[in-house]
């Protein structure tokens, strides 16, 4: 690559980001095509199966996973009662994009509701410019490549419990929530920390997977509020090292 700047040019290295297509199965079922980073597919399609309220637990899956010439396969097995939502779609054949929105029935299930969140978690501005402080250091495809989206949880002090990194932020929540179930930290403990604009499917996969407190870099869709509040949500967003803006 070449760096033009006032003045001149130089030439750099930079290490471009994988995004390949990775095929989700759940039962032998093809469920998703997903454009993703393909590292730590293991909490990946268990933070999505969480996500999808296929699963509440890491125990409740096992995952097989190959790589393809033409992208990379993982293969899930659920219990029968599991795996009913599974054999739903595949009768109805419901096509869905990568942001999760396509067709009549999707768009009915939008307004569906959240689990309720009793009492949102209260977070400390200090806390959160601790961990944003600290993430940059634990990005390490993001200071690589300057392409990815990162999705941290932290305790109620900032510090960092788990990174996650992907092309896609919502790929990176699910990698995250994975991690957590594998790992047995409750994610009502602390708070959702990415790198990304806060949209609803992140402020719905914090909260399905049990989030109480979400913030995000930079600012969030009107769709995001109104999903947050109605479960609520504790939501903090355009945060900056010295600077958030709490919405909820």
């Amino acid at each position: 690559m070449e760096v033009f700047a006032k003045g001149g040019s130089a030439g750099i290295t930079r290490e471009i980001p994988v995004e390949a297509p990775v095929a989700l199965e759940f039962n032998g079922i093809a469920y998703a095509v997903m454009m993703a980073t393909p590292t730590d597919l293991a909490d990946f399609v268990t933070g999505f199966a969480i996500t999808e309220g296929l699963i509440k637990r890491a125990n409740e899956i096992g995952i097989d996973i190959a790589e393809t010439d033409k992208g990379w396969i993982v293969r899930a097995q659920l219990s029968a009662e599991a795996a009913e939502p599974v054999m739903e779609r595949a009768r109805r054949r419901v096509s869905e994009s990568s942001c999760g929105l396509c067709g009549i029935e999707n768009l009915e299930q939008i307004a569906r509701p959240l689990p309720h969140i009793a009492v949102p978690l209260a977070v400390e501005a200090q806390a959160i410019f601790a961990a944003l402080g600290a993430l940059r250091n634990r990005q390490a495809l993001g200071r690589r490549t300057a392409a990815v989206h990162a999705a941290a949880f932290c305790d109620l002090s900032g510090a960092i419990l788990a990174v996650r990194e992907d092309v896609g932020r919502h790929n990176a929540l699910d990698k995250l929530i994975g991690a957590l179930a594998v790992s047995g930290i409750a994610a009502g403990e602390g708070f959702f920390l990415l790198t990304a604009r806060c949209s609803y499917e992140l402020v719905e996969k914090t909260v399905v997977a049990g989030g109480r407190a979400l913030a995000t870099i930079s600012a969030p869709t009107t769709l995001a509020i109104d999903r947050a509040k109605a479960a609520g949500l504790a939501l903090y967003v355009l945060t900056r090292e010295d600077s958030l803006l709490r919405v909820m």
